[in-house]
Parts: C-alpha cells; sequence; structure tokens
C-alpha cells in the first residue's frame, strides 16, 4: 500500500486514456479494428496524494468568445413534469454488521447510444439488483440534418468526431432512458463533439464548457423532437444531471468543473487516481478511474476499458483464441481491486467501460462476469455515482480512510 509521504516515483503509474483510441464508437457499435499504430495512452504521475491534482495547462492565446449557438426550436413544449435524470431510489447505512462501511462497486459507461449494448446492461443490471451510471453523448440524440446548431469552440459548426443521431435510434434511444431511469439507473453527460488531444477540449475555458453543457441542455430537450417532426417529450430534465466524464478524461480540470458547480452538478469521474475514499476537489465530489495492477505482470492501468486493452495489447485486436485469457486476465484483474478495497477499508471501486465490443468483446465480457458474481456478496453494494454522493452526503468519508492503496 502507498502510504502518504512515500516516494511515489515508485508507485504504479496512473494511465488516462486519450485521444482517438479512447473515443467513443460512432453511434451502434465499435469500430474497426485500425492498421495504424494505436495512440498510446499519456502517463500522469502521482502526486503523493490519494488521487492526482490537476495541473493547469501552460498559458495559451486568448481564445475567442464563445459563440452563441442558434437556438435548437423543438417542434413541442414538454406538457409535463420530466423524469430526473439521478435518481436516488434506494438507501444504505452508514456501517454494516462487521463494523465497516459498505463496499460500493460503481460502475459506469461512456457514450450510451448502442441500443444492443443498453438491453445487456439493463438486464445485467436488473439479474443482481445493481444500478449504474451511463454518461450519455448530446449527439447521439440531436438529428445529423440540424447538425450545424452545434458550434463548438474551435471547430466549424456541426462538428462531432462521434457522428449524429437518425430519426430511428434516437427515438429508440429516448424510450431507453426513460426506462433506465425508471430502473433507478443515472444519466450523466459525456459532453457533445467528443473531442479529444491537442486540437480538442485541454484548452477550453469554463465560459467554453459553460456552453457545451448548455449545448448538451439543447440536444436533450429538443433533439427527440426535432429528429420525429412531431411532438417528443425529451426522456429526462437536463438540468437534473449531477456529474460528467469528460472525454478522454481530458479537459482542465478547474475550469471544467467550475462551469459544472455553476449548474449545481455534485461530481466529476474524468480523473485518474487510486483506489481510495473520495475527496472533493474544486467543490465536487472527485469520483476517479483507479489505479490497478494487470494481474499477471508488473504494469498498472486504469479501471477503463481501453486502458485494459492497451496494457494487454496495446490496443490491438487479438485472434478470437486469445480471448477466453485476455478475459481471464481482466476479471482476475477486478477480482485483486475488490480484494485490496477489502484489506483497506473499503473504499468504491469505480469501474469504466464504453458500449463497445473491442478486442472480441474481452472488456464487456470481463465486466459482466465480475458484476454478477460481485455485486450479490453481503458487503457489496452496486451502487450508481449519485447514489454514492447522496451516501457520501448523509455519512461523510470514514474516518482515517482516505488513504490511497
Amino acid at each position: 500500500m502507498v502510504r502518504p509521504g512515500a516516494n511515489l516515483a515508485a508507485a504504479a503509474v496512473v494511465v488516462a486514456a486519450v485521444l482517438a483510441g479512447c473515443a467513443d464508437v460512432p453511434l451502434e457499435g465499435a469500430p474497426s479494428p485500425s492498421k495504424s499504430t494505436p495512440t498510446k495512452p499519456t502517463v500522469a504521475k502521482p502526486t503523493g496524494k490519494p488521487t492526482p491534482k490537476p495541473s493547469t495547462p501552460a498559458p495559451t492565446p486568448k481564445p475567442p468568445a464563445p459563440s452563441t449557438p442558434p437556438p435548437m426550436k423543438p417542434s413541442t413544449t414538454p406538457t409535463g413534469k420530466l423524469p430526473a435524470a439521478a435518481p436516488v431510489l434506494r438507501s444504505y447505512p452508514g456501517r454494516l454488521p462487521n463494523g465497516k462501511p459498505p463496499l460500493f462497486v460503481v460502475v459506469s459507461f461512456d457514450g450510451a447510444g448502442d441500443l444492443a449494448l443498453w438491453a445487456r446492461w439493463r438486464a445485467v443490471a436488473k439479474q443482481v439488483n445493481a444500478r449504474m451510471t451511463f454518461f450519455l453523448s448530446g449527439p447521439y440524440l440531436y438529428p445529423g440534418d440540424r447538425r450545424t446548431d452545434y458550434t463548438p469552440p474551435y471547430k466549424k459548426p456541426g462538428a462531432s468526431d462521434i457522428g449524429w443521431g437518425d430519426t430511428a435510434d434516437i427515438l429508440a434511444r429516448t424510450k431507453v432512458l426513460r426506462e433506465a431511469i425508471a430502473e433507478g439507473h443515472e444519466i450523466g453527460t459525456h459532453a457533445n463533439g467528443h473531442f479529444c488531444g491537442a486540437t480538442g477540449i485541454g484548452r477550453w475555458t469554463t465560459a467554453q464548457w459553460t456552453a457545451e453543457l448548455g449545448a448538451f441542455d439543447r440536444m436533450v430537450r429538443t433533439g427527440p423532437a426535432l429528429a420525429a417532426g412531431k411532438a417528443v417529450e425529451p426522456p429526462f430534465d437536463p438540468a437534473t444531471v449531477k456529474g460528467m466524464r469528460t472525454p478522454c478524461l481530458e479537459g482542465n480540470r478547474p475550469a471544467y468543473r467550475l462551469a459544472m458547480a455553476q449548474r449545481g452538478m455534485l461530481y466529476d469521474a474524468s480523473a485518474p487516481g487510486y483506489i481510495a475514499w473520495p475527496k472533493k476537489a474544486d467543490g465536487l465530489w472527485n469520483f476517479p478511474l483507479e489505479s490497478v495492477t494487470l494481474a499477471g505482470t508488473a504494469k498498472t492501468t486504469l479501471t477503463m476499458d481501453y486502458n485494459l486493452w492497451f496494457a494487454q495489447t496495446e490496443a490491438r485486436k487479438a485472434p478470437i483464441t486469445e480471448a477466453p485469457a485476455l478475459k481471464a486476465q481482466v476479471l482476475a484483474t477486478y477480482r485483486q481491486a475488490l480484494a485490496k478495497s477489502r484489506a483497506s477499508g473499503n473504499p468504491p471501486l469505480f469501474l469504466g467501460n464504453h458500449f463497445n465490443r473491442w478486442n472480441n468483446s474481452v472488456y464487456s465480457d470481463a465486466l459482466t462476469a465480475f458484476v454478477t458474481e460481485t455485486c450479490k456478496q453481503p458487503d457489496v453494494r452496486c451502487v450508481s455515482n449519485m447514489e454514492l454522493a447522496s451516501w457520501l452526503a448523509k455519512y461523510g468519508v470514514p474516518s482515517g480512510q482516505n488513504r490511497p492503496s
């Protein structure tokens, strides 16, 4: 275990997924494996604290003021109260009979576009009474013929690295989102255009993030009706979204967190970190993707599917014959992380995935196996980010339990 004050230069390297390799796939399915060299995730060095403290990027030329997108006019005005995006329908005790806090396992997904994978993960969650968080990308609810309504910073109107929706899929997603919320799942935001790397979100200011989150709101509120050409209520009230994971885990953290806090949001799920009880940073709960050791190796990576893929095969698709062994390794990695949590006072596990079938579905299959074997264990509670935030608001971080491990 890494203790405060120790020299963390020799500790686990914390890897943050970036650039196109970690991007959400264009609507409905994973991309074909690239023949080019996969993009290696950048390395964020530990700082000696439970979660790495984000640094402020070097000054850049003052960006132009964010342009105001033209109004996105819906074809209808909602007539009733919309569902809240972050329901909390369950409560948990501060301590279990063994005297420890519950061991929270938080599973979340980026993008949340693929309808078949929506069905899969809702079924898995129902099987073990789990709740999950789905970070939705705005364009998955917005029609391509209205894409120029979106004017992202430094990009042409209508730019999006993940494409746009079509009528049938937008309406199907609208229905699925309503159903998922009714089942107790949480919808967060993954922003919109998914711009990563040197020309992406890393240079955005607080004002530009405010505009980006406002564009997400408008896509959710107006996209289904615009796609249908008739009155369709939005799937949820975007003003009730409480958390975000930034594309590729990038962005100037103080800048975008200020925009989040100004909207009344509660947590950021974008930063790399350690298996430790969460802390607040910039006014928000910091729910990190955690540093773990890939089972059977000395490699360190994050609890995110793309990072695991890179650690195993440098994000190259392996032969199908290798899938069982790769899946077993990922499952063993998750089990190691669970054991480390139990040995460290039960800090939460944060497991991130995309709606993908990468590497012969190794990562989705391994996560499915872990969830189904873990979520009914007596000390485990499989919850959404918002359910965890609600528990923390009630009980606080257990005393003496915020050391990284």
